[in-house]
């Protein structure tokens, strides 16, 4: 998964590097999301069955999938493979430039991440027009995942495209975690917070999805086809705490403050099944470190903040392993995936800039600077869906030694970091993993490999 592994181990402490990589590949194995649909999905004699619940189908009834995301074009491809002729149709929005395919029954329409645009309206519009006039023996597919609340974004009525894509701008660039963006965009929209599962209603809904949120919060997940759980105050307090408030366009403010921002209350609980979720991936890394001869720690799934807070703070308890043995000792290997670090952009509600690199090469580049001196430690941070902050870049892997390379090299790490510019810094060091498109997004992902051994003098 990884495809310049070999370059990377090449530089810096190359055995742990080696190991960090090794068992952050079986991370992203364990994160594939068609062998999980092809598990979890049986099309059986009398209709289908979902994570073993059957849904009966009259052989007349209609089946659709819809959805978006980082991952959802795996699903519903894979889908097509399971159902075949049982699968009438459908549409999914994936991101522009990514590596699609043409399926055969279902639509795939192209659209903008991480900010919302026209395509992503034009895109949400399909999708919502193909779950009317349904009926309740016809079944909806819903896959929605990472990413989707940008690829498939419908203003409410009032709000133009524009202005909620300044929305999104503001809160992207706020710091704020993704249950709070995401608590704010379910009641600005015409498909989220349970809208698109009320719309298709009386047919029946299933949710297939990859969970990107810390926690597995359903309506921070799959918003659009979930009942919401979260109130107009509660993203209008966000607004205010986070002093986004007065930034808001007019439309938006007035819109709060109607009765359209509140969210339906869906009939009935549709069932979802998680295809994938940081705590599976955990497994599969801890299981990968034992099979390589170190003992291995899960240090959280549900990890949130600053990305170079959260960079140092695994730095300094990794150093605190290899220095004292304490937590876990060392050698081993700690790991983590399903939260999400942030990197905050401005504190006056202006959004700021997005600068070259994202939330995990900012966190890596954090880390370097504090295992400076030749700590043997190597750390890896990588965005699952293999586009941190939307570069080409996955993310990066950094040791005890990056520092001091940087230093060599002209690079000043620690203004990149304070600048939000560590994906320039790192590209120059050959720091960067890449990935490509994974079709997949479990959020970000950490694996640090600690060895022993005094540090160089």
């Amino acid at each position: 998964m990884i495809s310049n592994s070999s370059e990377l181990s090449a530089t810096g402490m190359a055995e742990v590097r080696a190991l960090a990589l090794q068992v952050a590949d079986a991370g992203l194995i364990a994160c594939d999301v068609r062998r999980a649909t092809a598990d979890a999905v049986e099309l059986t004699g009398n209709g289908i069955a979902f994570a073993g619940r059957e849904y009966a189908l009259d052989p007349d009834a209609r089946v659709i999938v819809v959805g978006s995301g980082k991952a959802t074009l795996a699903i519903a491809s894979t889908l097509e493979e399971l159902l075949g002729e049982r699968l009438e149709g459908g549409a999914v929005a994936v991101r522009s430039g990514a590596d699609s395919i043409a399926l055969d029954r279902v639509e795939v329409i192209l659209a903008d991440h991480p900010l919302p645009s026209e395509r992503s309206e034009a895109a949400a519009r399909r999708v919502m027009e193909l779950v009317d006039d349904l009926g309740p023996g016809d079944l909806v597919i819903a896959a929605f995942t990472g990413g989707s609340s940008a690829l498939t974004s419908l203003p409410p009525d009032g709000v133009t495209q524009a202005e909620k894509r300044r929305l999104h701008e503001l809160l992207l660039g706020s710091g704020a975690p993704i249950v709070e963006v995401n608590t704010v965009r379910k009641h600005v929209s015409a498909i989220k917070g349970g809208r698109l599962a009320a719309r298709a209603a009386p047919a029946r809904l299933v949710n297939l999805t990859v969970s990107d949120v810390a926690g597995d919060v359903l309506d921070a997940i799959t918003d659009p086809s979930v009942q919401d759980t979260s109130t107009v105050e509660n993203a209008v307090d966000i607004l205010q705490r986070r002093g986004l408030w007065e930034d808001l366009p007019e439309s938006i403010r007035r819109h709060l403050a109607s009765d359209a921002a509140q969210s339906p209350r869906l009939e009935t609980c549709p069932q979802t099944v998680l295809l994938v979720n940081g705590a599976g991936v955990c497994e599969a890394m801890a299981a990968e470190a034992r099979a390589a001869g170190v003992g291995a720690h899960v240090v959280s799934t549900e990890l949130e903040g600053e990305a170079s807070f959260v960079g140092r703070q695994l730095a300094e308890l990794a150093a605190a392993c290899a220095r004292d043995s304490t937590p876990v000792a060392a050698p081993c290997v700690l790991v983590g995936c399903g939260g999400e670090s942030t990197v905050t952009l401005a504190t006056n509600g202006s959004g700021g800039t997005f600068g070259a690199g994202g939330p995990n090469q900012e966190a890596a580049a954090a880390a370097a600077l504090y295992l400076d001196a030749g700590t043997p430690v190597s750390a890896c941070f990588i965005d699952t869906d293999g586009s941190d902050g939307g570069t080409d870049a996955a993310g990066a892997v950094v040791d005890g030694l990056t520092a001091q390379r940087a230093r060599d090299a002209g690079i000043d790490l620690g203004a990149a970091v304070a600048e939000h510019q560590s994906g320039e810094a790192l590209a120059g060091l050959g720091d960067l993993i890449v990935t490509g498109p994974t079709q997949t997004n479990v959020n970000d992902m950490f694996v640090i490999a600690v060895g022993t051994g005094e540090p160089p003098s």
